[in-house]
């Protein structure tokens, strides 16, 4: 799924016309990245937590010239699934789909 395909079903479900769908889909996803910006979490009960977290500076190494390099440190965002969201993924149709 897409982030049009996203939009056409929350109109559907809402009843909202797609434009006002694509600026509720874009009111949210902007009011998440701005809380991470802040260093802010963002929990939606059941579904899950967004946060961010410093990974530090680490020494990695180039797989083709096998020499050492410096791996900058980095601000990443997380995401953790709410239990509602992992138990409702968690079907038997779907783990014989991904078995496939």
């Amino acid at each position: 799924m897409n982030k049009g395909d996203l939009v056409n079903k929350i109109a559907e479900k809402t009843g909202l016309s797609k434009a006002q769908s694509t600026d509720a889909l874009n009111a949210v996803v902007d009011s998440i990245a701005d809380a991470l910006k802040e260093g802010d979490k963002v929990t939606l009960i059941g579904f899950g937590t967004f946060s961010v977290s410093l990974r530090q500076e680490r020494t990695g190494r180039n797989p083709q010239t096998n020499a050492s390099i410096t791996i900058p440190a980095k601000v990443s965002a997380k995401f953790k699934p709410g239990k509602e969201l992992s138990d409702a993924v968690d079907s038997d149709a779907l783990k014989s789909k991904l078995a496939k």
